[in-house]
């Protein structure tokens, strides 16, 4: 189980920075799957790479804490309350009158999968790699 809960923290980690990055470079066709319709033009458009590089951010927060930092627990801590965004979006798509299947299929299976890994991540034992020391036989 811990396999799958190290590949799925990658994973959540990763899909931010191509999000982030998609908004940054073609913000239009990058908000088309969020639900929402019609998306900002003009000078409004300008708030495509204030969410992209938010994306990116929270990808490379989760990663740096997961896989550099080897922090499992506090990532599990992270990640509960960063569910909290792919909730809003379900909320603010509802809201405007996006269609419930990328509502619940995008952001509300988002935010699903999150408290999963979250809730894997903070039952996970601590694994220690010391070797206990055996007394010597004589």
């Amino acid at each position: 189980m811990r396999r799958f809960t190290t590949v799925l923290t990658v994973l959540l980690g990763i899909f931010p920075l191509t999000f982030g990055f998609q908004y940054l470079v073609d913000g239009a066709g990058a908000a088309a799957g969020f639900g929402i319709d019609p998306w900002p033009t003009g000078t409004a458009a300008g708030y495509f790479p204030v969410k992209g590089i938010r994306d990116i951010a929270l990808g490379l927060v989760v990663l740096a804490l997961f896989a550099v930092l080897r922090q499992r627990r506090t990532t599990g801590i992270v990640m509960a309350i960063l569910a909290i965004i792919p909730i809003t979006d379900m909320i603010v798509v509802f809201g405007h009158g996006g269609p419930a299947v990328t509502a619940l299929g995008v952001h509300g299976l988002t935010a699903t999968v999150m408290l999963v890994d979250a809730l894997l991540l903070l039952r996970e034992r601590h694994v220690t790699t010391e070797k206990t020391l055996q007394p010597a036989h004589s």
